[in-house]
């Protein structure tokens, strides 16, 4: 006789000492109980295979791989058959870097190093008085100046309203900061000179720990992303900082015009780059080294140990982490499989 399946009934049995019970059968009473406990759907009817010879025996269901199908009877929870690991991936996503590219991409740091050691030289020699009021004045209408017109040439999308709407802006903040000028002159008067040193010099470090290297501190023309939250917090870092040395200056056109540089650097500086950058790779490079060539001529007449400083932090962030960082990806494992969460594969921006 050819076999059947047909659906039966559990029997129910009696409590005993030491019941002997089929194996397979004695499974399924266990994953049942199980169900039970964890209050799972479960059904009580198996398909079992009949014979000629009268031996029937609960066939074990076949396991499957779904993601949210619950526990399945004759099975843990966290049971995996022999394909579990067929489509695992290692390195997948691994990129090998190029010694030169990297170094390249390393200049964008220093640049910044250099932009905020030009910072402090200005912010020294204003405190020892070889800068002026109208010397600092000439140097602020320079910057702002050469930027705008930076951004004429490099930035295609900038419009004539855009601009119009920047030289609004500027023109309000720098009337702004003027009115304020005499409250950040007795800001921290009652303050000792060496706390606004050290905390100067403390937020400094925080500006350059925590300033996006890789874009702009306000949004570029065109740019997609808003500046993230650590960029802003670096920006007011700055600001506080120069708000604290200009509390130092001796009068009040002073303090206008040292806080006008330091927010014209710390604002507008990394726009300007940025544009640089994204207009011309080659340009951005010249304009670099350019500038690290002034940082260190300057830094050279001011004090040699501080040259000395410099030159070893720019030999370090351009030479010595690129090659650090091209080592250490041989030791890189990384494992890729159907256990890991979705990804996005698209930008979902406003």
């Amino acid at each position: 006789m050819r076999s059947q399946s047909t659906y039966l009934k559990l029997p129910t049995f009696k409590t005993q000492k030491n019941p002997v019970f089929p194996t397979q059968l004695q499974r399924f009473f266990f994953s049942e109980f199980k169900l039970r406990k964890l209050h799972l759907p479960y059904s009580r009817a198996i398909v079992m295979d009949t014979s000629t010879s009268g031996d029937s025996f609960p066939t074990r269901c076949k396991w499957r791989k779904v993601a949210y199908g619950g526990m399945q009877p004759g099975f843990d929870d966290n049971h995996t058959d022999g394909t579990f690991l067929e489509d695992m991936v290692m390195n997948a996503n691994v990129v090998k870097r190029n010694m030169l590219k990297v170094m390249q991409d390393s200049v964008s740091i220093s640049q910044y190093l250099c932009i905020v050691a030009l910072v402090v030289l200005v912010w020294t020699y204003t405190l020892r008085s070889t800068l002026n009021e109208n010397s600092l004045l000439l140097l602020d209408v320079s910057l702002l100046g050469s930027g705008f017109l930076i951004l004429l040439l490099t930035e295609e999308m900038l419009s004539l309203n855009l601009l119009l709407h920047y030289v609004l802006n500027v023109s309000f903040f720098t009337t702004g900061l003027y009115v304020l000028a005499p409250i950040y002159q007795t800001l921290t008067r009652s303050i000792s000179s060496d706390s606004i040193w050290s905390v100067t010099v403390s937020l400094l470090l925080l500006h350059l720990f925590l300033h996006d290297y890789s874009g702009s501190t306000i949004r570029a023309p065109g740019a997609l992303k808003n500046p993230n939250l650590t960029s802003c917090i670096s920006l007011n870092a700055s600001i506080v900082a120069s708000v604290f040395l200009a509390s130092r200056l001796p009068s009040r056109l002073h303090v206008f015009a040292i806080m006008l540089f330091s927010l014209q650097v710390f604002l507008f500086a990394p726009l300007v780059t940025y544009c640089i950058r994204k207009y011309s790779f080659r340009l951005h490079l010249l304009f670099s080294f350019a500038l690290m060539a002034v940082t260190l001529t300057f830094v050279y007449s001011l004090h040699r140990l501080l040259f000395v400083l410099l030159v070893g932090m720019l030999v370090f962030v351009n030479v010595v982490c690129p090659y650090w960082l091209i080592r250490i990806q041989e030791y890189k494992f990384e494992i890729n499989g159907p256990w890991d969460e979705a990804k996005l594969c698209f930008d979902i921006t406003d």
